[in-house]
């Protein structure tokens, strides 16, 4: 899921949680949803809130769950065993605006169909939720975040009086796949999430999982309803579209991980191949390949069993990023006999790992296949040529 990250910034004091406010009957509440934007992975998702505007009381402001405080006690720690503690801000909503149009990212707004009883509740439900004591919250990227906490937010105030219809969702796609649409445009962000994030993101997910999304949110609001007095009514009166993004031209980025590891798996089966003709290891490569990969997998696992980050769990990564490399590394100092065992059960694991690629039931990123090419060539390589040295010897 988006980081939802908003600076403090652009915050204004949370005066108006000092006393009850009562809100005039011409004041509103509306879903806000800011498109996306490519110039961060964080933001690549787009952006929820609520606002609340109310004209006789000379109120505008935004409630806003996407707000982190980095100066909080143990802010890194926590983010790093997956416990992030993320806060609900108020702000002054033009502000907000200003700030998402000048970066072109469309803004929507569904005005709820509340009547002034109502509208008063979920403003009350917001100032509460709004003061130190209540606002942070522990973010999961997937099921609680800015954009679901709109919809949590309407079904606690309005409980079963709520109700989000999903069957205009048709399709069937994984958390993973819903990622991967929004990060088309950046390629290595959408790498780093498939090799950090394991086996819980290829679950389908249903309609009301999808509203992880912001772009769901605004279509979830659109296909609810909510029980008014015995009658059934939309819970969106009206759409405004406040700002529409403008064309633009995509700008170049890095070059695409495919192509970079697929030079790097030619560089590899080169040395390789040059290393079976002289019957001698350029053991410098394999340092830095096995170096690398081994740290890689020694993540994967910590963030797998040491942290509360619950869908890095059960990662297929660690087929091919073997946590063992980083010790084979220094096992190459002084060349033990059992390294060639180690480097046959590499290759006959890779191997395996390449040939059943596309039917694992998780969902490897396509351009990691070069770089486990990359590993089986050197891991051959290895056993050749130290079963070759042994013969000799």
């Amino acid at each position: 899921m988006k980081k939802c990250i908003v600076f403090l910034f652009l915050l204004l004091p949370c005066f108006a949680k000092a006393q009850p406010i009562t809100l005039s009957e011409k004041a509103t509440i509306s879903v806000i949803t800011f498109g996306p934007w490519q110039g961060e992975l964080y933001s690549a998702f787009g952006h929820s809130g609520f606002r609340v505007h109310d004209p006789v009381q000379e109120i505008d402001w935004l409630y806003n769950y996407g707000v982190f405080d980095f100066d909080q006690p143990n802010f890194y720690g926590n983010f790093a065993k997956g416990i992030p503690y993320y806060k609900l801000g108020i702000g002054d909503f033009q502000r907000h605006a200003d700030h998402y149009m000048y970066y072109n990212r469309f803004i929507h707004e569904q005005v709820l169909n509340l009547d002034s009883t109502e509208t008063q509740k979920v403003f009350d439900y917001l100032q509460w939720n709004a003061l130190p004591e209540n606002a942070n919250y522990v973010y999961d990227y997937f099921y609680d975040n800015c954009a679901t906490r709109m919809r949590d937010v309407i079904a606690t105030v309005f409980g079963d009086s709520v109700k989000f219809d999903g069957s205009y969702v048709q399709n069937k796609y994984s958390i993973r796949e819903l990622t991967d649409i929004y990060l088309k445009q950046q390629p290595w962000g959408d790498l780093g999430i498939d090799v950090c994030l394991g086996l819980p993101m290829d679950k389908k997910a249903s309609p009301y999982e999808y509203m992880f999304l912001p772009d769901y949110i605004e279509s979830g609001f659109d296909h609810a309803t909510l029980n008014h007095n015995g009658a059934l009514i939309p819970i969106v009166k009206k759409k405004i579209s406040i700002y529409e993004k403008r064309s633009e031209v995509p700008e170049k980025g890095l070059p695409h991980p495919l192509y970079v590891f697929t030079g790097f798996a030619v560089i590899a089966i080169l040395i390789s191949v040059l290393d079976l003709r002289r019957k001698k290891l350029s053991s410098w490569f394999d340092v830095v390949l096995f170096g690398v990969v081994g740290l890689a997998g020694v993540l994967l696992l910590c963030l797998w069993l040491f942290t509360n980050h619950k869908a890095a769990a059960n990662n297929f990564n660690l087929l091919w990023a073997l946590p063992t490399h980083f010790i084979v590394v220094f096992a190459f100092i002084k060349n033990p006999k059992w390294l060639t065992n180690y480097f046959l059960v590499v290759s006959i694991i890779t191997a395996l790992l390449l040939g059943f690629w596309f039917i694992l039931p998780q969902k490897m990123n396509i351009a990691l296949i070069p770089l486990v090419v990359s590993i089986l060539a050197r891991s051959f390589a290895q056993l050749k040529v130290r079963a070759m040295i042994s013969q000799y010897s």
